[in-house]
């Protein structure tokens, strides 16, 4: 046997993460719900909204479109033999490029041994591998889509291969029924395990049309160039007469061994062939099983639409709030009837690392929606929102958001960049600009604390920045580090809000306000909040832009936000 070189990295496999997420979530209600006149009961009735024909038809033909071109080469291509059928399935159900990449993201970060590091040597390993099947086993075809760049890819160099490259004279062991042949080129692979197969794994290649492609056998006589020659390259048993050469075109085992009657041993037994080469086609096992739930959430991607923004605030020279608030609409959520009373739970599960996966902060908590079951159907149009205000310090984070209810046992794992700000005590800045779908005072005993509390006001944002017509739109900014009048102690200066027609860019709307004139207006802190009437304004996409002039410093800034008016 000829020992192979070894290569590094054999088997990296590892997966990273960064949530688990215990317990409930929400669920759909059916557009027909239970019968007000039927007899109430307390079994839970859970409904759900089934896609026609036609629209799994659409949405099937909308993926294929989606899936041509790079989408359709890192699945067919890339991770072909590493990815696992679960996520395959989950990755062909996402719908936009965005929800794709972070996937691939997971998909890399799930396999990686060392995620606390910049460097994924799983991913690393997994396109050398990918790179040496080109060089190495190309026949006609590119060397990763050959069998023997297959495996290679999969489980890296075997620990020895037995080579065979240009056939010719060959004994047989006893176990294949001994004697001389003469055979087609071919390799022995051997592995002393492989994680999921087994121990002491062998896997054999035949070239049986002399053109350099090998061939993952199961017969152990398919190398035998001689088979099909009557008299030529018998084994003992039937040059001592015990077997005749017709009788391997008879077996039922799936080979052609020369054996007779005698038994095989247990690793040439057909089952135990077929079993061994259905789990080197499975993808390869990740490791770290006490892991499996939460790649199992990360897999199941985006079965439970969520829309996420997150908000600055300031607090100290050293510290910023990051406001994240999540919404689900009541149409995507799973509603448990029991006792008349129609009942949706989400889970979640949110974690703030450091680009390196360093965890800074984390928090879970819960969203539910109660209601009479009889209201079901006209509360489809609302939304549940939640707030968590997080204190970081300036720079950039990663954020994730995992979300699972239930009812209808679906998730969604959310991931993208929180970039905080830092605020020089010496420049006019501000916080972010929330366009909020309710704007009020909040009583003495509520400054800072609860949901959507900012200061001394309740601010809820419209996540998506969409509003109708017939609502008001209200305004909430913080403007840090003006300058302050010798006299008065206070800022001078102006805020300018301009609305602008984004198809149009011409100015619908303005209005100034002075900034002496806010009410607690500091230099270190002016609040701006207004809230605009939207009914003058006809459907489309607009642009908020708040020009604040600081008389003193001599300074100004511009933050603004898009929205969007429907009818």
């Amino acid at each position: 046997m000829k020992s192979h070189p070894a290569y590094p990295l054999r088997f990296l496999v590892g997966i990273a993460v960064f949530v688990l997420i215990a317990g409930a979530g929400t669920a759909k209600a059916a557009k027909n719900d239970k019968p007000q006149n039927s007899s109430s009961s307390s079994t839970d009735e859970t409904v759900a909204k089934p896609l026609t024909k036609k629209q799994l038809a659409k949405k099937q033909k909308q993926l294929e479109k989606e899936l041509a071109g790079p989408w359709k080469k890192w699945l067919n291509e890339d991770v072909v033999y590493i990815i696992t059928d679960e996520e395959k399935q989950a990755f062909k159900r996402l719908k936009t490029d965005e929800e794709r990449q972070q996937f691939v993201e997971q998909f890399w970060l799930r396999r990686d041994p060392t995620p606390d590091t910049e460097e994924n040597e799983y991913k690393e390993e997994h396109y050398r591998r990918i790179a040496y099947a080109n060089d190495h086993y190309a026949s006609g075809i590119p060397g990763w889509k050959t069998d023997r760049g297959m495996i290679y890819i999969k489980y890296g160099a075997p620990d020895e291969i037995d080579s065979h490259p240009s056939g010719g004279s060959y004994e047989r062991p006893i176990d294949e029924g001994g004697g001389e042949t003469s055979t087609y080129p071919f390799e022995d692979w051997r592995y002393r395990y492989i994680d999921g197969v087994g121990t002491n794994v062998i896997i054999e290649f035949v070239d049986t049309t002399m053109s350099g492609e090998y061939k993952i056998s199961l017969d152990p006589e398919e190398k035998d160039a001689l088979l099909y020659v009557p008299g030529a390259g018998l084994t003992l048993a039937e040059q001592m007469g015990m077997a005749d050469k017709t009788q391997r075109f008879q077996r039922t085992d799936g080979t052609h061994l020369g054996t007779g009657n005698q038994p095989l041993p247990e690793s040439m037994n057909e089952f135990s062939r077929l079993e061994q080469y259905a789990n080197l086609m499975k993808a390869p096992v990740i490791k770290f099983k006490d892991l499996d739930a939460i790649v199992s959430s990360n897999i199941r991607y985006n079965t439970l639409p969520m829309q996420v923004r997150a908000d600055f605030i300031r607090v100290t020279d050293a510290t910023v709030y990051a406001n994240v608030t999540v919404q689900f609409k009541n149409s995507d959520l799973n509603f448990a009837t029991k006792d008349k009373i129609a009942k949706a739970t989400v889970n979640i599960y949110g974690r703030i690392t450091t680009l390196t996966r360093r965890s800074v902060n984390w928090f879970e908590d819960t969203v539910s929606a109660q209601l009479p079951a009889e209201m079901l159907q006209q509360a489809m149009n609302g939304s549940q929102i939640y707030s968590k205000r997080i204190p970081l310090a300036p720079g950039t984070y990663r954020l994730n958001i995992v979300a699972k209810d239930t009812v209808g046992n679906t998730v969604n794992n959310y991931e993208t960049a929180l970039v905080v700000p830092h605020y020089d005590e010496d420049q006019l800045a501000s916080s972010s600009v929330i366009l909020a779908d309710e704007l009020e005072r909040v009583p003495t005993n509520s400054i800072g604390t609860g949901q959507f509390v900012i200061r001394s006001s309740k601010v809820r944002p419209r996540v998506n920045n969409t509003f109708k017509q017939s609502e008001t739109m209200g305004i909430y900014t913080e403007f840090y580090n003006l300058g302050m009048d010798a006299k008065t102690k206070k800022p001078e200066g102006t805020i300018e809000y301009e609305v602008v027609n984004a198809a149009s860019n011409k100015t619908v709307a303005s209005v100034t306000d002075k900034i002496q004139n806010i009410q607690n207006a500091s230099p270190f802190l002016v609040t701006a909040e207004k809230q605009i009437k939207l009914k003058s304004l006809a459907p489309g996409k607009y642009k908020l832009v708040l020009k604040v002039t600081d008389a003193l410093k001599n300074q100004s800034i511009s933050p603004s936000a898009e929205f969007t008016v429907t009818s």
